[in-house]
């Protein structure tokens, strides 16, 4: 099938604005007795399902918040579906799931072949225009929503015959698909069947099973740890590490593929599960080196019985869940949106923080909303960090840039699918949205955001651009000061200096994905100094060793056209600071000057949407 060449998805934001539904948290849609029994009290948002419940009884739940969920980029509810270990749908009434923003669709099982969804679990593209002629169905913007630890044997009966055979993801930044087999049919991360213009914007994938998998218009994609039988289509830059049957990448950049035989540093996610006994426990994998494929078979790492956690909900007290971790509990934040006017302190080694269906910590007056110490072998995940309306220092500190620092290789402190917002659903107001001081660190998926739409209370366009570079601020997306930190699949987009300032000794980012802020009113609000604009990517000019695999830094001035932005990468110019496969890309306004440290031809608009490479930097000689 012919697809069309892909553009960002600020084509759509004017579209976006405006449609964003507002829900009120409350129960799942579930009909009763949905709620498997003797589940433990997650939170009203929190639905278990048996494999002896009805089909039809799961399918309508899920359908019900589907419906709610699909056009609610904005909204507050939060919801988890937790399927727990058996069979669910059948090849005469196959379970088919469609997954909107902030839900989790997840197995309880062990290992993802304890639960098996005969159906599918899939994103399709969302249409924004009202007129029938013209939907401007697209996936740019689907963000926000994971899928986890299950099989999924394919089955598209009922629908119609464009669909029938693959399992459509079409999803952007924020979507986690993680320890997932699929079988019996093609994996797709765009959406092929809705009206165009189908495009779609990135994403992750870990420790999975893949079939042949179709990207796409998928612009920028990183896969880790997985098996696939095979992958087709490559946009801009296509990341691989660690991954069974991917793509050689010695023709890059035709296609764009970069392919990383093991990844140098990975802890995979934690996730709840029901054990044989029926005891809910969670399962904290160990960290691992230079590594290839899945980790089912990997017995190593901890398991926690649910009551070593605080089962925090919406509505607790700062003061009470930091008592618990003080005690030596682990925090468990079940969906919702908490506000945090102090700091959640993590200050003991291997706490665990794990959010359950898109659990979000809002700053109020100013707040740090998590803090973390310098401490070894903490893990932050499913937890997505919002900024307030007065300023914040830092939304999320890993250690203190000038504290004490007792960290471990073996053990690092890991973040897995923590998203940050500056913007979006309301104002928001940071300095720095991430910050990195403790020396070994695992940033294992990542997206920084701040808002390039949203409903923050001003419209887009011109004016509204202008305000919302003054309003909707946030300076630096993430920073990391602290040596031997690792990022695989590091997305940062749109803050108003340096995106991403690394400091720290022996660095390392497998993928980067950066925009730069749509909204500088004028050149002169954009310049560093002397220089013309800040680059999306900035090594620290006393580093001495530092590796990047796969990057990449778009333009889209909409608000001044005429800006230029010098560099999209900054680094010192050092043998031991090296890129490997690194690019800009023209979105049709504004200009790259070069790609990185003046090496590399302009990104402008005589090339929109075809990237400017630079294979290595320096030179490979």
């Amino acid at each position: 099938m012919t697809r069309p060449r892909p553009i960002h998805r600020a084509a759509a934001v004017a579209v976006t604005l405006g449609l964003a539904l507002s829900v009120t948290p409350g129960m799942p849609a579930s009909a009763t007795g949905a709620v498997a029994t003797g589940t433990p009290n997650l939170g009203a948002n929190v639905t278990v399902f048996d494999p002896s419940m009805p089909v039809s009884q799961i399918q309508a739940t899920l359908d019900a918040t589907y419906t709610k969920q699909v056009d609610n980029e904005m909204g507050t509810a939060r919801y988890a579906y937790l399927f727990k270990p058996g069979t669910y749908g059948t090849a005469e009434q196959p379970l088919q799931i469609r997954v909107g923003y902030y839900t989790e669709i997840s197995g309880l099982g062990a290992n993802p072949g304890d639960v098996v969804i005969n159906g599918k679990v899939e994103a399709y593209n969302r249409c924004l225009g009202s007129d029938p002629a013209n939907p401007n169905c697209i996936a740019l913007v689907n963000f926000w929503r994971t899928l986890s630890n299950l099989t999924v044997n394919i089955n598209g009966a009922g629908q119609d015959g464009c669909r029938q055979t693959a399992n459509f993801w079409a999803v952007s930044q924020a979507v986690s698909l993680r320890r997932t087999q699929f079988n019996g049919g093609t994996l797709s991360l765009m959406d092929y069947c809705t009206a165009g213009p189908q495009y779609a914007s990135g994403g992750f994938i870990a420790d999975s099973k893949l079939p042949a998998t179709t990207n796409g218009s998928q612009q920028q994609w990183l896969t880790r740890n997985s098996e696939v039988q095979s992958w087709s289509n490559a946009v801009w830059n296509q990341v691989f590490a660690g991954v069974k049957g991917a793509p050689d990448d010695a023709a890059f950049p035709n296609p764009p593929y970069t392919t990383l035989d093991a990844t140098p540093v990975s802890r995979e996610k934690p996730f709840l599960f029901v054990d044989a006994k029926g005891k809910y426990q969670v399962r904290v994998p160990a960290a691992k080196r230079n590594t290839s494929g899945t980790s089912w078979d990997d017995k190593s790492g901890r398991t926690l019985p649910l009551s070593d956690f605080y089962v925090a909900k919406p509505g607790d007290s700062v003061t009470k869940i930091n008592l618990a971790l003080a005690l030596g509990k682990n925090l468990l934040l079940t969906p919702g949106v908490y506000d945090v006017a102090r700091s959640i302190e993590v200050r003991r080694p291997n706490t665990v923080v794990l959010g359950l269906g898109h659990a979000t910590l809002t700053a109020v007056n100013g707040s740090i909303p998590l803090d973390v110490a310098g401490v070894p072998g903490v893990i932050v995940a499913g937890v997505t960090i919002d900024a307030g309306l007065k300023e914040s220092p830092v939304l999320l500190r890993v250690g203190k840039k000038h504290g004490p620092k007792f960290s471990s290789a073996a053990n690092p402190t890991t973040l897995n699918d923590v998203y940050f917002r500056v913007g979006g659903p309301h104002i928001g107001k940071a300095n720095i949205a991430l910050e990195v001081n403790s020396d070994d660190v695992l940033i294992d998926h990542t997206w920084v955001w701040r808002g390039d739409h949203g409903v923050e209370g001003f419209t887009n366009g011109v004016n509204g651009d202008t305000d919302r570079w003054r309003t909707n601020t946030g300076r630096y997306g993430a920073i990391v000061n602290g040596d031997d930190v690792t990022a695989t699949g590091l997305f940062v987009e749109h803050f108003q200096k340096y995106n991403t300032v690394w400091n720290g000794e022996r660095g390392t980012t497998v993928l980067y994905q950066n925009e730069l802020p749509y909204d500088p009113p004028t050149q002169a609000d954009w310049m560093n100094g002397s220089v013309e604009g800040y680059a999306g990517y900035k090594v620290g000019p006393k580093v001495k060793t530092h590796r990047l695999y796969g990057g990449g830094v778009y333009v889209f001035n909409q608000n001044n056209p005429s800006i230029h932005t010098e560099n999209g990468f900054e680094v010192p110019r050092t043998p031991g600071v090296r890129l490997h496969h690194i690019m800009t890309v023209n979105l049709s306004a504004g200009i790259i000057d070069h790609v990185v440290n003046g090496v590399g031809e302009a990104a402008d608009t005589t090339k929109v949407g075809q990237p400017v490479f630079v294979t290595d930097y320096p030179a490979a000689p």
